[in-house]
Order: structure tokens, then sequence, then C-alpha cells
């Protein structure tokens, strides 16, 4: 098959790659799009660690089953199909919890971080197990179903904190994620969302995709914060989609007393933490990891345009031209949202 692989960091070579083997509980899904996440930018350069050459990356991918192994009975060949990013075994104590995104056991499609290695869907093939299969509606271009992983990290983001009908939240940082943040927030009922950034472009489409008010990142967010939702005291809900210690402290310093903040960011491993504020205020604070479960609820969303995600495409771009797309959005991320690779 014809695959996208990093050979070292920083260098891809487009060309023939070993085809997948299939076990007898997988499928083999001919791809037929997949996206460029922000993770496989930092382990391009390195930086993750987390995709250590020789690896064939990508995990938010759709396509069509090729094949299917001899004890796969709910699914056939042509079935339009996305798949979790997470392979998980789903016997353990986390998987039966509904806490897949922690089983012990997990492993990342595209990910090779020393412990694993595990290719993806920059290829015109790659297998999965049955398991961790969703189906694709008709009519679903698959540009948009490749956004079920991005959109479920936002639904379960959302999930994890005690959202109200009618409660005001922020958002903090209007990347793709962010994005998906907001809408996911208005879908499942927030009053009045604000979004915060510091590029107008992303606060633009922020507005443009639900957001009720948008604020440049600073110093003054907060004040601004409690002045547009009306109480003095903050917002019900903030959201951190960046992983930064001034966004971290804009977040804590954006929600009311009794409040929560939903970590989503994960930029830098650590970062300082305004404790005082947090133990002080009885803020509570709700990390989340990948997705648990909701990889369903994302496909009807993007199906139903609950949550839109045609709006997010930057380009769209044969899978051959992969390597110049990867070295683009290193360099000038801030003007993408989402670069599609097609094999």
């Amino acid at each position: 098959m014809k695959a996208l692989t990093l050979t070292a960091y920083n260098e891809f070579q487009y060309g023939d790659a070993p085809d997948p083997q299939p076990g007898p509980s997988d499928v083999l899904v001919r791809v037929q799009a997949c996206g460029i996440c922000g993770s496989d930018i930092h382990g391009m350069d390195g930086s993750s660690g987390r995709r250590i050459p020789p690896i064939i990356m990508g995990h938010e991918a759709a396509g069509e089953i090729a094949s299917v192994g001899a004890e796969v009975n709910d699914w056939k060949v042509g079935d339009r199909v996305t798949f979790d990013s997470t392979v998980y075994c789903g016997e353990c104590e986390a998987c039966k919890a509904g806490q897949v995104n922690l089983c012990p056991n997990r492993n990342v499609l595209g990910v090779s971080c020393g412990d694993y290695r595990r290719h993806g869907a920059f290829a015109e093939f790659v297998a999965v197990p049955q398991h961790i299969l969703y189906r694709v509606p008709e009519g679903l271009p698959f540009e948009q179903a490749a956004f079920a992983e991005p959109v479920s990290i936002a639904l379960h983001g959302v999930n994890r904190v005690p959202l109200k009908p009618g409660d005001s939240a922020v958002v903090i940082g209007a990347g793709l994620i962010g994005l998906l943040v907001v809408q996911a927030l208005r879908a499942k009922g927030a009053g009045k969302v604000i979004a915060v950034d510091l590029e107008q472009s992303r606060l633009d489409k922020a507005l443009e995709l639900g957001a009720d008010h948008v604020l440049m990142s600073g110093p003054d967010v907060p004040a601004k914060v409690r002045e547009l939702v009306g109480n003095p005291d903050g917002a019900d809900v903030a959201m951190e989609v960046v992983g930064f210690g001034p966004t971290m402290k804009l977040a804590v310093e954006s929600v009311r007393k009794g409040g929560s903040v939903g970590c989503v960011g994960n930029l830098q491993a650590e970062v300082p933490f305004p404790l005082q504020a947090v133990v002080t205020r009885e803020l509570s604070v709700f990390g989340s990891c990948a997705s648990a479960g909701e990889y369903g609820a994302a496909v009807e969303a993007v199906a139903s345009g609950a949550i839109k995600v045609e709006p997010l495409i930057s380009a769209v771009a044969g899978l051959d031209q992969g390597g110049d797309w990867f070295h683009k959005l290193h360099d000038e991320g801030g003007e993408y949202f989402k670069v599609i690779l097609q094999p």
C-alpha cells in the first residue's frame, strides 16, 4: 500500500509500506480521509516524544471496510465507518466501567512512544479491532466523518463538568478543539458562551459557530467575563483548551466561587497552578483525557449539523502532499484549522 511515513523527525517519505495484517476480530479499512492533528505536528518534530520514527501517523479518519476477519459478525465489506483513536481492551475494570480512555492496556493509532508502536491512518489501509468501529451515515462526507475524533474530545470535555442548562461558560483557547467545545457547550444547553483567544481570525470563527461574545486574551479577561455574564463573581464554567500556565490562570480567575474548570488543553506537561484561588474559592477542576464513549454521539452531532465541522476544513489534499502540509502547519499553524489528507 501507499503511506506517508515519518522516517525521521521532520522527515517524511510517501511511498510503499507493508500492508496491515488484520487479526480474526479486526477489519481492514480503506481510508478515505484522515485529518492532521496538532499532536501529529508535535510528534513530527519530536517535541512530544510520542511519534518515534519510523511511524505512520494519523488517527482522525474515516473510510470503507475492505475486508473483515473470521470472527467479525456485525460488519461487512463496503460499510462506511469511522473509529476510535484509542484501542482499548474492553475487559479491564476501567473499560467495564465505561472509562475506556483510562484502560491500562490502551494504545493509540499512529503513536510510537517507546512502550508500543501502532501505525495509523495516513495510508491507503489501516487495521482496527471491530469493537472501536462506528457507522458513518450515507450522505455524510468522509472528510466530515473524520472529525468524529476531535468532536468526541470536545463532547467528553464538556460532559466532564457539571454544566446545567443556562449556565454561563468561557472557553479559553479558540483553536480547533476550542471551537468544537464552544459548539458542544451550546449543544448541551449552555447559556452565554464566551470565547477567548489571541488571534482575531479564531475569534471571528467562534462567533460564526455559536459564541455569544469573544475576548482578546489578556489580564482584563476575568473582569470582562464577569461583566458579560452579569455575575460579579464570574462564569459558572471555564473550559481551558490550551494547556499553558497563563491560560490556566485566566480560566481559574474567570469562574465564580464554587464554579468548575474543565482542563482539556495539554500543551505543556507542567504549568504553574493557582492553588490558593482554587482552594479558597472552592473550585472544582476536571481533567479530560481523549473520550470515553462519545464517538457515536460525535458522529450523530456532525451528521445532524448540531456541531458544524465543514467551516473548520482549511484544506483537503492528497496524501502524497502530506509532508508539505505538515511543514506548513508547523510553520504557519495559526492560519489553519483542519487539513484533511486523502490517500
